[in-house]
């Protein structure tokens, strides 16, 4: 790395330090959850919060974009959203000093840095691959014409994991477009005492930005520039064959507990997520312990168990610590 590379990866270890200080006046607990959303971010990927109502979770991306100074737009899914909806569409306009008529482009909810998906599982498909057309390419097409999303541009989508009538559930192939699959569990016995203490109280915390888009921007190239040991992908793509119950050299574990292992997109993620990692912690290389940090928000939606794995009450994340027990990366995890 260069000497301004090293210089911006000790910047954002302090700024981190700091942010998750001041994201804590707002938020309890849910530490792992901002850490995870924020390595999404500066790896140029989009995540998926899945965790009941009530923990919070559009006031944790409200509240990342007033620290990272990032416009914010919430968008309700529901099913009778369409994609101009979320896209935007043209309007037929009529000049009053002319009476010439002509159409206008109205940008939609998406054009902005930050964007939360409320509940993605909601709105039938046609509009789901709006989003995650966007999402992928960037751009949105309207007609006949193309228009670029800011940057930094981020998805955050939100999936009640516990009503499921009435919804149209990702398929495999949509979900592997998220980069993590980060779930938000219920706070502990203190931090519930401490939230109820907050919102009955008068008044509230004001964050400042302590980042803006320009910043993000740059980090997201230091990131992609920090480098990686070959025995480091290796293990990246050892663990993503892993997970594949045709392959030879999967375990007799992987075998029977599950129906479709992860595609090469999953190594992708590993590496570029365990950059991120590797880079919050200030640190200017990543190790096969970085990979293995990440390896359970990256694969869990990518390993899909079987019927009998199910009824058994095994998940994906138990399948991915059987997995990392089993191949052992060399280097410890970083913390």
């Amino acid at each position: 790395m260069s000497t301004d590379d090293k210089a911006a990866v000790e910047k954002l270890h302090k700024v981190y330090g700091s942010m998750k200080e001041q994201v804590g006046r707002v938020i309890v607990g849910q530490e792992e959850v901002v850490e995870q959303a924020l390595m999404a971010i500066f790896c140029k990927g989009h995540a998926l919060l899945v965790g009941v109502p009530g923990l919070a979770k559009t006031l944790l991306v409200s509240t990342l974009s007033k620290a990272l100074d990032l416009s914010f737009k919430r968008v309700q899914f529901t099913p009778d959203l369409m994609p101009a909806d979320i896209t935007g569409t043209d309007v037929l306009e009529v000049n009053p000093e002319t009476g010439h008529r002509g159409f206008r482009f109205v940008h939609g909810p998406i054009f902005a840095n930050l964007i939360l998906a409320d509940e993605i599982n909601r709105t039938p498909p046609k509009t789901q691959a709006a989003l995650l057309e966007a999402m992928q390419e960037r751009h949105v097409t309207v007609g006949e014409h193309t228009l670029d999303l800011p940057k930094p541009f981020f998805v955050l989508a939100t999936q009640n994991p516990i009503e499921q009538e009435g919804t149209y559930p990702l398929p495999e192939a949509q979900l592997d477009r998220f980069l993590f699959n980060i779930v938000v569990d219920y706070p502990t016995d203190e931090e519930e005492r401490e939230i109820i203490r907050r919102v009955t109280s008068p008044g509230g915390e004001e964050l400042g930005p302590m980042m803006n888009a320009e910043e993000i921007v740059h980090l997201q190239e230091v990131v992609k520039r920090v480098p990686v040991g070959d025995h480091v992908i290796d293990f990246a793509a050892k663990l993503t064959r892993a997970t594949r119950p045709k392959e030879a050299s999967a375990p007799e574990f992987v075998k029977e507990m599950v129906g479709w292992g992860a595609g090469p997109r999953a190594g992708i993620s590993l590496i570029s997520a365990a950059k991120a990692h590797a880079v919050l912690r200030g640190r200017f290389h990543a190790t096969t312990g970085d990979v293995a940090a990440v390896a359970k928000p990256v694969l869990r939606h990518r390993v899909l168990t079987t019927f009998n794995a199910e009824a058994a009450g095994v998940t994906s994340d138990q399948v991915v610590e059987r997995l990392l027990e089993t191949l052992s990366p060399k280097e410890e995890i970083a913390v």
